[in-house]
């Protein structure tokens, strides 16, 4: 399923509208046996509370473009969730507390994104006068995650690649 979830920081959609829109895409996911790419802004507790009712159908879950608490990061991992990290974690003004939390994830839940053409990590800002971020970016995010994590860029790229193909089934 592509991206669905609750935005309850900039409340573009009345809140009963945006939860019943999440129950019915979460419903059409169990349905048809997809997994799910996660969005939650400013709604945590909403969020968990509708999720955890659907999360033991659903083959497959990710909170996408996850910048949250260590609380928020506890309660995704106990829902067995993957979690999705941008170029969040290159920011040196709001990031940083993602470079100690990353090393909560479970290796195998762990992936790796751009949220392009959004989150175009700061060190590309003087390279990138559009400020549009691309796939070709996501070096960037691995550079941070492997610093954060201590490891190399290439055992980080291996894994991760290997978690995502086996959370969209290509594995084949």
């Amino acid at each position: 399923m592509g991206e669905c979830g609750l935005d309850f920081d900039r409340d573009l959609s009345p809140r009963p509208a945006q939860e019943a829109s999440f129950e019915a895409q979460l419903e059409l996911a169990v349905a048809l046996k997809l997994p799910v790419f996660l969005h939650e802004r400013g709604a945590h507790d909403r969020f968990v509370a509708i999720l955890a009712r659907r999360r033991p159908q659903l083959p497959r879950a990710v909170v996408h473009c996850f910048t949250g608490s260590a609380r928020e990061l506890d309660a995704y991992l106990a829902l067995d969730l993957h979690i999705g990290i941008t170029g969040w974690i290159c920011d040196d003004r709001r990031g940083t507390h993602l470079r100690e939390l990353i090393r909560i994830i479970p290796p195998e839940r762990l992936m790796l994104e751009t949220d392009a053409p959004f989150l175009l990590p700061p060190s590309l800002r003087s390279q990138v006068p559009s400020r549009r971020n691309e796939p070709a970016h996501l070096v960037h995010v691995l550079r941070s995650v492997a610093d954060s994590l201590r490891e190399d860029t290439a055992s980080i790229a291996t894994r991760t690649t290997a978690n995502a193909r086996r959370f969209f089934g290509l594995d084949h």
